[in-house]
């Protein structure tokens, strides 16, 4: 098939690329479809199934013909359990006209960047990042202020080292916690530091809470539940994670409704409205048993504890402790000049070539030494991926 020049092409979509992630988890997807035993350690999915309550919401609502258009913004319906869901979980007061509903966290994320920063704009990151957060900002025009973070902290980042890279131009500040791919939790104290900064210098605070219901030793907090919070912070979430609805593409937005109604604009001419069974089945989701929640938790500690054992007795690999979601970020720069490799990425390659385990290297996420692994995956494939990856790296030696 011929390819274009790129002179053919927008320059908007040259700043960004291809989803680190999402390519990991094609590569993984052709080699088991060509016949091989790949384990997949790439993709951030829970492997349980979605909650019985929450499918049969969607079987009643497809019997009921629910298949029509719903309001760009999501139902009337989802939009009140949303509010109160994250009312009873953090003690905020949302009005459904300061939500909308999204198609996925991502979509959520992607419109508020677009509504709120401008060509030329900063935007603060926190590395690592998620791998998206950079090239929506570009998209967007704006320019992506990286700050780093301490491995010996766990990852979790600073308001001071936040406040050193803050200019003029500074629009928003993206909080991640807990952090994909790290798994980093910000204490409370901190992230009310980060908020104080923030509000007196007139900067969003975009808060990704993706994660948020996935803590291991700490008690669920959103920031906007601080007093102001509502008219400096931007809630992004997602039922993906939560409630095993990855495929389901259901997100949302909470926010001053003047934020709101600009990303409403973006959806009338972009996606129209959230999938209406999807949306009938969040509702079940958010204002049912949240039993599946506190399961999933319960589990992934185990997986976490298992995951962490293995990768520390793996020679060359160090590995912080992750305070909530479901990966781990090991350290791997012990290995590098043994067998030819020297960076995440090349050890990605090598391993998925060798040893048919996908992981993702760090240079997606902002840093050149480490890897990401997802244990949101059976206690079978997490046994058979790692035994493969300690093979793998003593076969280097």
């Amino acid at each position: 098939m011929p390819v274009a020049p790129p002179s053919v092409l927008a320059e908007r979509i040259s700043r960004i690329s291809v989803s680190a992630t999402m390519k990991v988890a094609a590569d993984a997807d052709r080699l088991r479809r060509e016949g091989h035993d790949v384990v997949d350690f790439s993709v951030g999915e829970p492997d349980f199934p979605t909650p019985a309550n929450v499918k049969q919401a969607a079987i009643d609502a497809i019997n009921k013909n629910f298949t029509k258009y719903t309001p760009a913004g999501g139902t009337a319906e989802l939009k009140a359990a949303i509010v109160q869901r994250h009312k009873t979980d953090y003690g905020t007061d949302y009005s459904p006209a300061e939500c909308a509903v999204t198609v996925g966290g991502k979509y959520g994320i992607f419109a508020v960047v677009q509504a709120l920063v401008s060509e030329g704009d900063e935007v603060i990151i926190p590395v690592p990042y998620w791998v998206s957060f950079a090239d929506i900002v570009n998209y967007a025009g704006g320019k992506a202020v990286f700050v780093p973070s301490s491995e010996a902290s766990g990852f979790a980042v600073s308001a001071e080292a936040i406040a050193e890279h803050i200019t003029p131009k500074t629009r928003a500040i993206i909080i991640n916690s807990p952090s994909n791919p790290s798994g980093a939790v910000i204490p409370t104290p901190e992230l009310e530091k980060i908020f104080a900064l923030a509000r007196e210098r007139g900067i969003w605070i975009l808060a990704d809470e993706c994660y948020c219901r996935f803590l291991y030793d700490s008690a669920p907090f959103s920031m906007a539940s601080l007093p102001g919070g509502k008219e400096t912070v931007i809630v992004m979430g997602s039922l993906s994670k939560t409630y095993a609805m990855t495929g389901w593409r259901v997100g949302f937005l909470l926010g001053p409704k003047f934020v709101i109604d600009a990303c409403g604009k973006l959806l009338t001419h972009s996606t129209s409205n959230p999938n209406s069974i999807a949306q009938k089945a969040a509702v079940e989701a958010l204002a049912g048993p949240q039993d599946s929640v506190v399961e999933m938790l319960a589990e992934f500690r185990k997986r976490r504890d298992y995951t962490l054992e293995r990768l520390r007795a793996i020679p060359g690999f160090t590995a912080q402790t992750p305070q909530g979601a479901f990966y781990a970020y090991p350290n791997i720069s012990g290995v590098f000049g043994k067998g030819g490799i020297n960076t995440p990425m090349e050890f990605a390659s090598r391993l998925l070539a060798e040893a048919l385990v996908t992981v993702v290297p760090g240079e997606a996420f902002g840093t050149q030494e480490h890897i990401r692994i997802s244990y949101a995956a059976s206690m079978d494939d997490l046994k058979k991926g790692l035994d493969r990856i300690e093979e793998f790296v003593k076969k280097l030696a």
